[in-house]
């Protein structure tokens, strides 16, 4: 069974919040007008919270969680534009499950040793990467047999939340790794990772710039082996 939220604060179920770290106004912008344009259901509002200026991702998405009494927040990357105008329904269907705490759109049925989610050997989920102006590739690995697959960690272009728990900015002090022990930490607290089905259109289209994998990649996989390596049991 889930257990309740770490924290205390009185949440409005009537609320979604998007959340984001912000170093570029004009890649917000054009992700925010996608945010505005959503389709919003009766009795539901919605917030936009940029953090600008942030130390990390987790320390960003951290203050982005506590500026918003929302049950619901989507974080996302300034450049993940969210083209499924039903988002706000779609995901409301989803946590009508209050086991499920998190959705993302890609991701790993089961984390591999290595940590990393891309390196597992069955990955769920669908999302449009638009890296160069000419180069536009659907990212799409299996799908779920029924309207989602469990999972055990998602990527953090685009993670939809309805628990109200800390991001482990003591640990992640810069921007990688933040997303997978995210999900971690909503599944030692008994809650659920999915990623939805996707088969008629994808959610969410991705623009980020083609670069190298940064050298700080490797020291934030060891810290969240170190942390979580022990819970781990992939498959061989």
């Amino acid at each position: 069974m889930a257990e309740r939220n770490d924290s205390a604060r009185r949440l409005d179920e009537g609320k979604v919040a998007f959340v984001t770290c912000v170093n570029d106004e004009a890649w917000y912008q054009e992700a925010r007008a996608y945010m505005e344009s959503l389709d919003v259901p009766a009795g539901m509002k919605t917030e936009f919270i940029p953090v600008r200026q942030a130390a990390s991702m987790c320390a960003g998405y951290e203050e982005g969680r506590l500026a918003s009494d929302a049950k619901y927040k989507v974080y996302l990357h300034q450049d993940t534009l969210v083209v499924n105008k039903s988002l706000i329904a779609d995901l409301l269907d989803l946590f009508a499950d209050a086991t499920i705490g998190a959705v993302g759109v890609i991701g790993c049925r089961s984390l591999p040793k290595s940590g990393i989610w891309w390196d597992g050997m069955r990955n769920y989920g669908r999302v449009l990467h638009a890296c160069e102006p000419e180069s536009v590739v659907d990212s799409e690995c299996m799908e779920p047999d029924g309207d989602y697959m469990e999972v055990e960690a998602v990527d953090g272009l685009f993670i939809a939340t309805q628990c109200d728990i800390a991001w482990r900015a003591d640990l992640f002090t810069g921007w990688h790794l933040y997303d997978t022990s995210y999900c971690r930490e909503l599944q030692r607290r008994g809650f659920r990772v999915v990623v939805p089905n996707q088969s008629a259109d994808f959610w969410c289209i991705h623009c980020p710039k083609e670069k190298p994998l940064a050298a700080s990649y490797r020291m934030y996989q060891k810290v969240f082996l170190r942390e979580y390596g022990a819970e781990l049991h992939p498959e061989v």
